[in-house]
Protein backbone atom coordinates (compact mmCIF):
# COMPACT_ATOMS: atom_id res chain seq x y z
CA UNK A 1 0.00 0.00 0.00
CA UNK A 2 1.45 3.34 -1.02
CA UNK A 3 0.45 6.77 -0.07
CA UNK A 4 -0.09 9.88 -2.22
CA UNK A 5 3.31 11.61 -2.32
CA UNK A 6 0.97 15.14 -1.78
CA UNK A 7 -0.67 14.16 1.20
CA UNK A 8 0.68 11.60 2.44
CA UNK A 9 -2.80 10.09 2.59
CA UNK A 10 -4.07 6.68 1.12
CA UNK A 11 -6.51 6.95 -1.77
CA UNK A 12 -9.55 5.60 -1.44
CA UNK A 13 -12.91 5.22 -3.39
CA UNK A 14 -16.74 5.05 -2.07
CA UNK A 15 -19.19 2.85 -4.05
CA UNK A 16 -22.66 4.16 -3.47
CA UNK A 17 -26.57 3.17 -4.93
CA UNK A 18 -28.52 5.66 -3.59
CA UNK A 19 -27.67 8.92 -1.08
CA UNK A 20 -24.64 7.57 0.89
CA UNK A 21 -24.97 9.07 4.22
CA UNK A 22 -21.48 6.79 4.92
CA UNK A 23 -20.08 7.94 2.25
CA UNK A 24 -20.60 11.88 3.42
CA UNK A 25 -19.53 10.63 6.80
CA UNK A 26 -16.32 8.95 5.68
CA UNK A 27 -15.24 11.90 3.21
CA UNK A 28 -16.14 14.58 6.42
CA UNK A 29 -13.95 12.37 8.78
CA UNK A 30 -10.93 12.17 5.87
CA UNK A 31 -10.93 16.03 5.86
CA UNK A 32 -9.12 15.76 9.46
CA UNK A 33 -5.05 15.96 8.46
CA UNK A 34 -4.09 13.31 10.59
CA UNK A 35 -6.94 10.67 9.04
CA UNK A 36 -5.03 8.23 6.65
CA UNK A 37 -7.01 8.11 3.60
CA UNK A 38 -8.11 10.79 1.25
CA UNK A 39 -11.24 10.30 -0.81
CA UNK A 40 -10.48 10.90 -4.65
CA UNK A 41 -13.72 9.42 -6.19
CA UNK A 42 -16.99 8.29 -5.02
CA UNK A 43 -18.73 5.83 -7.86
CA UNK A 44 -22.63 4.62 -8.15
CA UNK A 45 -23.85 1.55 -10.15
CA UNK A 46 -26.98 4.33 -10.65
CA UNK A 47 -26.71 7.91 -12.61
CA UNK A 48 -29.56 9.09 -9.92
CA UNK A 49 -27.72 8.11 -6.81
CA UNK A 50 -28.10 11.31 -4.89
CA UNK A 51 -24.72 10.74 -3.05
CA UNK A 52 -23.24 11.79 -6.57
CA UNK A 53 -24.21 15.58 -6.54
CA UNK A 54 -22.85 15.77 -2.75
CA UNK A 55 -19.77 14.36 -3.72
CA UNK A 56 -18.82 16.70 -6.31
CA UNK A 57 -19.83 19.98 -4.36
CA UNK A 58 -16.98 18.19 -2.50
CA UNK A 59 -14.82 18.57 -5.50
CA UNK A 60 -14.52 14.76 -5.85
CA UNK A 61 -14.98 12.46 -8.81
CA UNK A 62 -18.55 11.57 -8.99
CA UNK A 63 -18.71 8.95 -11.98
CA UNK A 64 -21.41 6.34 -12.20
CA UNK A 65 -21.09 3.39 -14.39
CA UNK A 66 -24.97 2.49 -14.73
CA UNK A 67 -25.67 -1.47 -14.79
CA UNK A 68 -28.40 -1.50 -16.85
CA UNK A 69 -26.58 -1.12 -19.57
CA UNK A 70 -24.51 -4.13 -19.10
CA UNK A 71 -27.43 -6.27 -19.00
CA UNK A 72 -26.66 -9.55 -17.19
CA UNK A 73 -22.85 -8.93 -17.93
CA UNK A 74 -21.81 -8.22 -14.23
CA UNK A 75 -18.48 -8.99 -15.14
CA UNK A 76 -17.85 -6.48 -17.79
CA UNK A 77 -19.72 -3.77 -15.31
CA UNK A 78 -17.53 -4.42 -12.93
CA UNK A 79 -14.69 -4.18 -15.72
CA UNK A 80 -15.74 -0.45 -16.32
CA UNK A 81 -15.86 0.27 -13.01
CA UNK A 82 -12.10 -1.10 -12.36
CA UNK A 83 -10.84 0.71 -15.15
CA UNK A 84 -12.26 3.93 -13.35
CA UNK A 85 -10.79 2.99 -10.19
CA UNK A 86 -7.44 2.74 -12.33
CA UNK A 87 -7.83 5.94 -13.81
CA UNK A 88 -8.29 7.37 -10.88
CA UNK A 89 -5.12 6.08 -9.25
CA UNK A 90 -7.76 4.35 -6.30
CA UNK A 91 -5.64 2.11 -4.19
CA UNK A 92 -8.46 1.06 -1.01
CA UNK A 93 -12.27 1.09 -1.53
CA UNK A 94 -15.23 1.48 1.18
CA UNK A 95 -18.31 0.32 0.08
CA UNK A 96 -21.10 3.01 1.98
CA UNK A 97 -24.73 1.47 0.98
CA UNK A 98 -23.58 -0.10 -1.96
CA UNK A 99 -26.07 -2.35 -3.20
CA UNK A 100 -25.08 -4.61 -5.82
CA UNK A 101 -23.64 -8.45 -5.25
CA UNK A 102 -19.78 -8.10 -6.56
CA UNK A 103 -18.22 -10.63 -8.87
CA UNK A 104 -15.56 -12.98 -7.60
CA UNK A 105 -13.65 -11.03 -10.54
CA UNK A 106 -13.72 -7.49 -8.60
CA UNK A 107 -13.26 -9.41 -5.07
CA UNK A 108 -10.47 -10.91 -5.77
CA UNK A 109 -8.93 -8.24 -7.82
CA UNK A 110 -9.43 -5.86 -4.49
CA UNK A 111 -8.82 -8.83 -1.87
CA UNK A 112 -7.40 -7.05 1.34
CA UNK A 113 -8.24 -3.28 0.17
CA UNK A 114 -12.14 -3.39 0.08
CA UNK A 115 -14.11 -3.35 2.85
CA UNK A 116 -18.09 -3.21 3.69
CA UNK A 117 -20.08 -1.59 6.15
CA UNK A 118 -23.53 -3.94 7.05
CA UNK A 119 -26.12 -2.80 9.39
CA UNK A 120 -26.53 -5.82 11.91
CA UNK A 121 -24.08 -7.49 14.32
CA UNK A 122 -22.80 -9.63 11.95
CA UNK A 123 -23.35 -12.80 11.57
CA UNK A 124 -26.41 -12.49 11.99
CA UNK A 125 -29.07 -10.75 9.88
CA UNK A 126 -27.05 -11.01 6.84
CA UNK A 127 -28.19 -9.29 3.46
CA UNK A 128 -31.35 -7.42 3.24
CA UNK A 129 -33.83 -6.24 5.30
CA UNK A 130 -31.79 -6.45 8.60
CA UNK A 131 -33.95 -3.82 10.91
CA UNK A 132 -36.87 -5.60 10.73
CA UNK A 133 -35.08 -8.99 10.89
CA UNK A 134 -34.04 -8.30 14.31
CA UNK A 135 -37.37 -7.22 15.37
CA UNK A 136 -39.22 -9.83 14.20
CA UNK A 137 -36.52 -12.50 16.00
CA UNK A 138 -37.27 -10.45 19.14
CA UNK A 139 -33.19 -9.05 20.16
CA UNK A 140 -32.30 -6.45 22.16
CA UNK A 141 -29.42 -5.74 20.94
CA UNK A 142 -28.78 -4.49 17.36
CA UNK A 143 -26.31 -2.71 15.26
CA UNK A 144 -23.35 -2.15 12.59
CA UNK A 145 -20.63 -4.48 11.38
CA UNK A 146 -17.70 -3.41 9.28
CA UNK A 147 -16.22 -5.93 7.52
CA UNK A 148 -13.62 -6.98 4.50
CA UNK A 149 -15.59 -8.19 1.60
CA UNK A 150 -15.15 -11.66 0.18
CA UNK A 151 -16.79 -13.92 -2.39
CA UNK A 152 -19.40 -14.87 -0.10
CA UNK A 153 -22.06 -11.71 0.72
CA UNK A 154 -21.52 -10.54 4.43
CA UNK A 155 -19.38 -12.94 5.18
CA UNK A 156 -15.58 -11.21 5.79
CA UNK A 157 -13.45 -10.93 8.70
CA UNK A 158 -15.30 -8.59 11.32
CA UNK A 159 -13.17 -5.28 11.70
CA UNK A 160 -15.28 -3.14 13.94
CA UNK A 161 -18.35 -3.55 15.69
CA UNK A 162 -21.34 -0.45 17.54
CA UNK A 163 -24.10 -1.66 19.46
CA UNK A 164 -27.53 -0.08 19.47
CA UNK A 165 -30.43 -0.96 21.66
CA UNK A 166 -33.68 -1.81 20.67
CA UNK A 167 -36.31 -0.12 22.28
CA UNK A 168 -39.80 -0.82 23.50
CA UNK A 169 -42.03 0.26 20.40
CA UNK A 170 -39.82 0.34 17.91
CA UNK A 171 -40.25 0.14 14.37
CA UNK A 172 -37.99 -0.90 11.34
CA UNK A 173 -37.32 3.25 10.41
CA UNK A 174 -36.73 3.78 14.12
CA UNK A 175 -34.45 1.30 14.55
CA UNK A 176 -33.00 2.02 11.30
CA UNK A 177 -32.10 5.60 12.11
CA UNK A 178 -30.34 4.78 15.52
CA UNK A 179 -28.11 2.35 13.46
CA UNK A 180 -27.09 4.91 11.02
CA UNK A 181 -25.97 7.27 13.42
CA UNK A 182 -23.68 4.34 14.79
CA UNK A 183 -22.74 3.65 11.48
CA UNK A 184 -21.31 7.12 10.88
CA UNK A 185 -19.33 6.96 14.12
CA UNK A 186 -17.76 3.40 13.39
CA UNK A 187 -16.78 3.23 9.73
CA UNK A 188 -14.19 6.38 9.97
CA UNK A 189 -13.23 4.98 13.11
CA UNK A 190 -12.76 1.53 11.53
CA UNK A 191 -11.41 2.31 8.32
CA UNK A 192 -8.39 4.41 10.08
CA UNK A 193 -7.67 1.35 12.20
CA UNK A 194 -7.42 -0.85 9.19
CA UNK A 195 -5.39 1.88 6.85
CA UNK A 196 -2.81 2.61 10.26
CA UNK A 197 -2.36 -1.39 9.90
CA UNK A 198 -1.77 -1.44 6.07
CA UNK A 199 0.96 1.32 5.85
CA UNK A 200 2.78 -0.74 8.66
CA UNK A 201 3.05 -3.50 6.16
Amino acid sequence: MTQSQVTGKIRCAAFISGRGSNMMALVEAAKAPDFPAEFVLVMSNDPAAGGLDWAAGQGLAAIAVDHRLFGKDREGHERAIDAVLEAHGVEFICLAGYMRVLTPWLVEKWQGRMINIHPALLPDFKGLHTHQRCLDAGHERHGATVHWVTPGVDEGGIIAQAEVPVLAGDTADMLAARVLVAEHRLYSTALRQVLANLTKI
